[in-house]
């Protein structure tokens, strides 16, 4: 009794689209070092440089293809001070300025995150903000000036926090304004 071949149809064509991303991932992570790696550090140099903040880039690459760069604008005193119970002490509390990050993913695309200012014991500090997730061939120039730009404004509007800010329209009947 001969058995007749299973037909997996159109799951074939799902595998090749795996095999695809499996290739993908390769080939992506081999373009880290000589191309994405140079040029976000180059970019951001050249920005700390050209605006004056007092800022510095960072390289973590102790974990290979899962490496990072940050523009880290470091940590300062906040002005905030806790007055410690019956003491004339006073502890005051660390601001972290912010950074934006780019870290390789698993699969040799690039997350592009922003970790927004915070004050130690001032609230919980918030998760890093992703951006968007890049692929080798997006990582130029004009798309890091555009992510340094959306940093600045992310950091500039949490340093000038208040409700002046403009609201979302509440969800329901609005009255006419006149």
């Amino acid at each position: 009794m001969s058995l007749k071949q299973v037909d997996f149809g159109s799951l074939m064509a799902k595998v090749e689209v795996y095999k695809n991303i499996l290739r993908n991932t390769e080939l992506y992570r081999q373009k880290w070092k000589p191309d994405m790696k140079p040029l976000i550090e180059k970019v951001l140099n050249d920005f700390i440089s050209q605006s004056g903040l007092k800022a510095e880039v960072k390289i973590q690459d102790k974990i290979e293809n899962l490496e990072s760069i940050v523009l880290d604008l470091g940590r300062s005193s906040s002005g905030i001070s806790e007055n410690m119970e019956d003491t004339d002490v006073k502890r005051t509390m660390i601001k972290s300025n912010g950074a934006l990050i780019y870290q390789q993913l698993f699969n040799g695309k690039v997350m592009v995150m922003i970790a927004n200012p915070s004050i130690e014991g001032y609230g919980e500090p918030k998760a890093p903000v992703t951006i968007e997730i890049l692929r080798p061939e997006e990582v130029k120039e004009g798309y890091i000036t555009r992510h340094l730009e959306t940093f600045i404004k992310s950091i500039t509007e949490w340093e000038d926090f208040d409700d002046h800010m403009p609201s979302k329209t509440p969800i329901g009947f609005q009255p006419l304004k006149e």
